[in-house]
């Protein structure tokens, strides 16, 4: 069996069309491609065919997971599920999670340093709530410990932005509302009432 054309694939601009006897066969990534070493005008065995398909199924998941992971940075958790979610193979899954890691694009430590610079750029977010939602993303708690110890927001400031984004709307002109709002985003009963200047939080 003869591999008759190499073409790359129209809308996948980094992938190529193996044919082989003049039909399409597989399709490969151009990084898979050079690391395959095959060319037009070679022959292969129906075992070999087999092979290159099953390759060519496993190349498609990491180049999906490559995408997953370039349109923001994820956890290790979010991560496994992805590839859970498409069905891949155990072994195979963590193939891709070793190869992720090794290229530093799976990497838990700069996944919360990077969620916490981008909670820290978009709203006023308490510590507490931070810690919160990086366990959610499964981060271990050595690494969240790091990571908040690291970062020098002055929360009581982030606070104070925060109430007074919050007083411009007319249901937080109630104290009381506005302090469980608050509280519920994570935020000490100590802070809140430094900032609001109130000693009575009770119902």
């Amino acid at each position: 069996m003869k591999i008759t054309a190499i073409k790359q694939q129209v809308k996948q601009q980094g992938r190529y069309s193996i044919f082989v006897e003049g039909k399409y066969s597989f399709s490969l990534s151009d990084s898979a491609l050079l690391e395959s070493k095959i060319a037009s005008g070679q022959d292969l065995t129906a075992q070999q065919v087999a092979e290159y398909k099953k390759l060519s199924g496993d190349d498609r998941l990491y180049n999906q997971a490559l995408r997953y992971v370039a349109m923001r940075p994820r956890s290790v958790w979010e991560m496994e599920m992805y590839l859970q979610r498409k069905k891949a193979d155990p072994l195979l899954s963590q193939q891709i999670l070793n190869k992720l890691s090794n290229i530093d694009l799976l990497n838990d430590r700069k996944f919360a340093e990077s969620w916490l610079a981008s909670r820290r750029l978009l709203k006023p977010t308490s510590r507490r709530r931070l810690s919160q939602e990086l366990r959610q993303k499964h981060v271990g708690d050595e690494i969240i410990e790091q990571v908040l110890a690291e970062d020098e927001t002055d929360e009581l400031m982030t606070l104070r932005d925060l109430v007074e984004r919050k007083r411009r709307q007319s249901k937080y002109q109630d104290d009381l509302k506005l302090m469980q709002f608050l509280a519920r985003q994570g935020y000490g009963y100590g802070d809140i009432k430094t900032v609001l200047g109130t000693d009575d939080l009770s119902d």
